[in-house]
């Protein structure tokens, strides 16, 4: 590289178009590039690497793990949200006690640098990580009716919702369901579902059709992910169906309760297997009779 430069820079005209040519096809550089690098010689210039500089001791990290267990292990952004209300409450009911400078670091402490300094001991304790949600190309393409936009419709548009027959513990297999109310006349639908699954919804939203007494228009559900996917949506889009979501987190958005009427017309208690069979037909005719909305 020297070389070359040294003869590019005492060529002629004619010699240096030829030099950048070549120096060009071999390197792959564009020409403006390579004839910057010939004027001015091969540099050895390296970016400095700029030195770390840890902002934040071992006693903060130890302050931060203190704040993060007694927040329930939440994330960065939340924790660094909470940490001027909680440091006070913790040292006003003698839970903590901070020399000045570690306070002050804590309050001044971002999100980022928490979760940095909170990984390892997130590792070591086997933090769970939340349950993914469906993908956001499947809930943008349904889109959203709030509480407002239902607009007196027909008999026809129902609300769906899961009720989860846990009993007080909501752990292992237990039995859920499916509830459809009526917006227009709160005629209400119940099935089972075993397990949680979306093509076994969609078998069973197919029977609760058959047992309303007008057909099926529209379905408004929650950001579940067993509503919230292929199956269902294409199955709405194959027989005409007119798919809704409600915002998340956002109960209010369905008007009609499905899960209070259910949870009013169901018993609570943990049922499991393949028992619940035994239960529909009886659940189906109480919540005719009451009138359940």
């Amino acid at each position: 590289m020297a070389a070359l430069a040294a003869r590019y820079q005492r060529g002629t005209r004619a010699e240096k178009t030829r030099i950048v040519d070549e120096f060009a096809a071999v390197t792959g550089f564009h020409r403006k590039h390579a004839m910057r690098l010939l004027r001015t010689g091969p540099t050895d210039r390296r970016a400095a690497s700029r030195p770390f500089r840890r902002l934040y001791d071992e006693a903060v990290r130890e302050g931060l793990i203190v704040l993060w267990e007694a927040s329930d292990r939440i994330c960065g952004k939340r924790l660094k949200a909470l940490i001027p209300t909680l440091v006070p409450a913790m040292e006003r009911h003698g839970h903590l006690a901070l020399a000045p400078e570690i306070r002050t670091s804590l309050l001044a402490v971002s999100a980022a640098t928490i979760d940095r300094a909170l990984r390892p001991q997130r590792e070591r304790s086997g933090a769970r990580t939340r349950r993914r949600g469906p993908p956001s190309s499947i809930r943008r393409s349904i889109p959203v009716r709030t509480f407002s936009d239902w607009n007196d419709p027909p008999p026809g548009f129902v609300e769906a919702d899961l009720v989860a027959h846990s009993g007080p513990i909501a752990s292992g297999a237990f039995v859920q369901t499916l509830v459809l109310t009526d917006v227009a006349t709160g005629w209400t639908e119940c099935a089972p579902l075993l397990v949680r699954e979306q093509t076994l919804l969609v078998s069973v939203l197919t029977q609760l059709r058959s047992l309303l007494p007008f057909p099926l228009l529209g379905l408004d559900v929650d950001n579940d992910s067993v509503f919230m996917n292929e199956s269902v949506r294409d199955y709405c889009r194959a027989e005409g169906i007119v798919l809704t979501r409600c915002r998340p987190y956002r109960k209010n958005d369905q008007p009609t309760s499905s899960r209070r009427t259910a949870r009013s017309c169901v018993a609570s208690s943990a049922i499991a297997g393949t028992r619940v069979w035994q239960l529909p037909g009886n659940w189906r005719g109480s919540t005719r009779r009451r009138g359940c909305s």
